[in-house]
């Protein structure tokens, strides 16, 4: 229903009610008939549906996949520890799934404790009586009363207004209140209706009656809700690579499996032999350890973003903001402290700054007519307990301004005349030390035909034409630099003499006020561009203060810089504004919700990945269309923080770009343990191909192979998840979409060079045990014969220690291992103990033995097997330095923990 531009008589006409409200009866009738009045919550995901998600993603089917085979082969060849792998397999998938989903509730009870949206209780007449009801029972036809401060708790037609000003950040991202009467607006959009109250918006200002037309899904902030349930959401880009990945492990190991399978009956083995022996290298494929790695680090680095005020409400999220390219920025709250600040004062001819008052004495008495008037002219609530004023943001900073005038609490006011949108002013008439003092402030072209004299250096002076046409291009200058411009004006009534404030003043001076840029936004910036990352802003204020803003943060340097307006987005076809978004500094203003999503939706057709920030409701549909939604923890609405991933618990713009290089960091740091665990695939390979094609003993047993991948590897592998970010991350451009997370460099690297070494020294440990000993081919060693056990000891002995120094190799694809210290990641240290106390228990203690069928070694096995990983170890570091050199002879970066390192382009490890 649209209740402009009807009077207010034909309003409570249109909707059967009165100026004393609706009777008991027929509002709980109109209750039952419409509704309460509840924006209805985007559809969530029911807790048992959230818990099942941890357990079918497709790396998990894989899992349980090989998980099933494992059992199948135990039952058809018993005695080979298969069931032993099969338990293990299913007890990662539990415990992965159930530490996945505490970390995702615990950051929903999380948001679920900042939720304060609309109000609990409101002030309503029924039947000619004020009562006090809950917000949720409002029906159409109630008439509401507000104060200053309380939240609109559903759309309503003003009945009458008292100097009201309406605070619309949170639907249309305006910084500055704007007036609110009972007069009709002719004005084709609600939030812009001058005599319309929206739900979710807030009193800055005045008193105010209304009639409520609208409650619930039906009110403007119910129709964006709606918006947002219906906006689709954006898989991250770690989801899409996981899912890759687990096509890649799932088709690798069902190759391999079918390719033994196809080798055993050529050479004649039986059919469960070759079925046998086809599951053990599928099973012996899949990197069980991997998952809960991923996981671990993803929470790791979550734990980190929150000690930077970023609060995660989904784990993928953390690495998804690292791979952003564009960020779209609201302006108010995020980039700006969203609260008024004088910026400027325009005294006599001198455009001076504020701190000059504090800094000149002798100045701030000249002018003392005016800081009266900021001190006395508004309607401020001081709160008595010591915290901030209550009143429109724009009237607290000109009353703080205004208080260095000396007997301004000694005086007394008399009258008031309210703002309203006609006259454009306020004024005041106050008993003051020098008597009765009318003081009046407003916009110039009101206040400026009531002056007939003007304050300067000189005293009072006549204001004739050239000092108006002067004063008129002060303004303009002060409005181009995005400030808002109020003139200040006082007229000294005689005894008995009438007040007013249409003639007869004398001009103080010009104020400019604005919204001020937080403090740390301008470095942020720098960053973002050195990193690589756009910075579109996105608002809906007024195009010449969202300029003035983005030229004062450095995000418009340009000259003449394109300022797109929502009117010019909506003439735009979807390849114009492709074409458009090419622009080199664009700065986005008066946008509706609407089309910020498209915005959205265009970016990441271009390719990008777009991150949102946003706090109001008309931000939700475009968080949630992005890849990465960031909503606003302390001002902003339950509606932005449902519909976001990550959550600023600051709601500063420069945690954004700390939590950027936090998720850069896990995409980098993925590598690096992806790089370590498919590693010791294949010396876990090569065993059963030894084993098939040269009639060997099978050098290393399925048990042994989990003791690798859920054992000895996972600590030092989350060591690797948990390196400190690089400094030189954020000088690198954002990888492009289609970048995968497994390249094929990183594959040859782990497969072909570091697998194949730890292959070598694996069967040469194996072999050599079994020489000592006297054992020739074709010799027939029984599973239980202890020299077999010793060997595959061994085997498993010489792939732990090849990994321990692996992890150290795997710290950069580049740059050497010597530039690392070795206090730089703590937990390095501790994953290469655990790792070595682990081999140690399983080849010397009886659990050990009984468990993974080890016998124990002699010193000259850990002897040769610390030789061949010692070759690893510098025929890697020579790999990196042809590999430093190959990439155009950069010189040394400088690692997180302050040693030389290479450079990496941030591609392939």
């Amino acid at each position: 229903m649209r209740l402009s531009p009807l009077s207010v008589d034909e309003a409570l006409a249109s909707l059967r009610t009165g100026r004393d409200g609706l009777a008991p009866a027929e509002a709980a009738r109109r209750l039952a008939e419409f509704g309460p009045n509840r924006v209805e919550e985007l559809a969530r995901e029911s807790l048992l549906a959230g818990f099942a998600r941890q357990f079918s993603h497709f790396f998990a089917i894989v899992l349980w996949v090989g998980a099933a085979l494992a059992f199948l082969a135990e039952r058809y060849g018993p005695g080979q520890g298969m069931s032993t792998l099969g338990v293990a397999i299913v007890g990662v998938i539990l415990v992965n799934g159930v530490f996945s989903f505490w970390q995702e509730y615990k950051a929903e009870r999380a948001v679920a404790a900042l939720r304060r949206l609309l109000p609990q209780t409101v002030q309503v007449m029924r039947g000619g009586a004020l009562e006090q009801i809950v917000a949720v029972d409002l029906v159409p036809g109630d008439v509401v009363v507000l104060a200053e401060g309380d939240l609109v708790p559903a759309d309503c037609r003003v009945i009458e207004a008292l100097g009201v000003r309406v605070n619309l950040a949170t639907l249309n991202g305006e910084s500055l209140p704007k007036a609110r009467t009972a007069e009709p607006s002719q004005e084709d959009s609600p939030v812009l209706a001058r005599d319309l109250l929206l739900a979710g918006t807030s009193l800055a200002a005045g008193e105010a009656t209304a009639v409520v037309y609208a409650t619930g899904m039906q009110t403007e902030f119910g129709h964006i809700a709606r918006l947002t349930q219906a906006a689709g959401e954006a898989p991250s880009p770690l989801r899409r690579e996981i899912a890759r990945l687990s096509w890649l492990v799932a088709f690798l190991a069902m190759g391999l499996g079918v390719a033994f399978f196809l080798i055993g009956q050529a050479m004649r083995l039986p059919l469960i032999e070759s079925c046998l022996l086809a599951i053990g290298i599928i099973v012996a494929n899949v990197p069980e350890g991997l998952l809960p790695t991923v996981t671990l680090s993803l929470a790791m680095a979550t734990q980190r973003m929150a000690r930077r005020n970023a609060l995660v409400r989904h784990l993928p999220a953390v690495e998804a903001l690292g791979s952003a390219s564009v960020i779209c920025c609201d302006k108010t709250g995020t980039l700006t402290e969203n609260r008024m600040a004088v910026k400027r004062l325009l005294l006599g001819r001198a455009l001076l700054e504020p701190a000059a008052l504090a800094d000149r004495p002798e100045l701030a008495a000249r002018h003392r007519q005016l800081l009266l008037n900021a001190a006395l002219c508004h309607n401020v609530k001081a709160n008595r307990a010591g915290g901030a004023a209550a009143g429109d943001p724009m009237e607290v900073a000109l009353a703080a301004m205004g208080r260095r005038a000396a007997g301004w609490e000694r005086a007394v006011r008399l009258d008031e005349i309210p703002f309203d949108t006609a006259r454009k002013r306020m004024s005041v008439l106050c008993d003051t030390p020098e008597g009765r003092v009318l003081y009046c402030k407003g916009a110039l072209e009101t206040v400026l035909p009531a002056c007939e004299a003007v304050e300067g250096d000189a005293g009072v002076t006549p204001l004739d034409d050239a000092e108006r046409a002067r004063l008129l291009r002060a303004e303009d200058e002060l409005a181009g630099s995005g400030l808002r411009v109020l003139a200040f004006a006082h007229a000294v009534i005689g005894a008995g003499g009438p007040p007013t404030d249409d003639r007869g003043l004398t001009l103080s001076g010009l104020v400019g006020l604005e919204d001020p840029p937080r403090p740390e936004v301008p470095g942020a910036i720098a960053r973002c561009a050195r990193a690589g990352i756009r910075v579109l802003m996105v608002t809906g204020d007024h195009p010449r203060t969202a300029l003035a803003i983005a030229r004062e943060i450095g995000l418009v340097t340009d000259a003449s810089p394109r300022v797109v307006t929502g009117d010019e987005l909506r003439r735009l076809s979807p390849a114009q504004l492709q074409l458009a978004l090419d622009g080199r500094q664009l700065v986005f203003a008066r946008v509706s919700a609407e089309q910020k999503m498209t915005l959205v939706e265009a970016l990441k057709k271009k390719g990008e990945i777009v991150a949102v920030t946003g706090d109001g409701v008309n931000d939700a549909p475009a968080l949630k269309t992005a890849d990465i939604g960031i909503a606003m923890g302390l001002s902003g609405t339950d509606v932005a923080r449902e519909a976001a991933d990550v959550i600023l618990l600051d709601d500063n713009f420069a945690s954004i770009v700390a939590a950027v290089e936090e998720g850069r960091s896990v995409y980098e740091n993925i590598r690096k343990f992806l790089t370590y665990i498919l590693t010791s695939n294949i010396p876990e390979l090569v065993p059963y191909l030894s084993f098939v094609l040269f009639g060997i003993p099978l050098p290393l047993t399925i048990i042994q192979i989990l003791a690798v991948d859920l054992g000895t590897d996972m600590v030092p592998a989350l060591a690797l998840g948990a390196e400190k970010p690089d400094p030189a991350v954020m000088t690198r451009p954002p990888r492009a979409r289609k970048e995968r997370l497994l390249t094929w460099g990183l594959v040859a690297r782990a497969y072909l060079f570091l697998g194949v070494m730890e292959a070598v020294a694996a069967m040469a440990a194996f072999l050599s045990v079994l020489a000592r000993a006297g054992w020739h081919r074709g010799e027939a060693l029984a599973s239980s014969d202890p020299l077999y056990l010793q060997a595959t000891t061994a085997c498993l002995a010489a792939i732990v220690v090849m990994q321990v120094v692996n992890v150290f190799l795997c710290r950069h694809p580049r740059a050497s291992s010597l530039a690392f210290g070795l206090t730089g990641n703590p937990l390095m240290l501790a994953g290469v103990a655990v790792e070595v106390t682990l081999i140690l228990a399983i080849v010397y203690t009886r659990p050990g033995a009984w468990l993974f069928g080890t016998a124990p070694l002699g010193p000259e096995v850990w002897l040769q097997a610390a030789l061949f990983a010692l070759s690893m170890w510098a025929l890697d570091e020579l790999r990196k330095v042809w590999a430093r050199r190959a990439g155009g002879g950069r010189g040394p970066e400088r690692p997180a923990n302050g040693s030389a390192r290479a450079r990496s382009p941030g591609s392939t490890p």
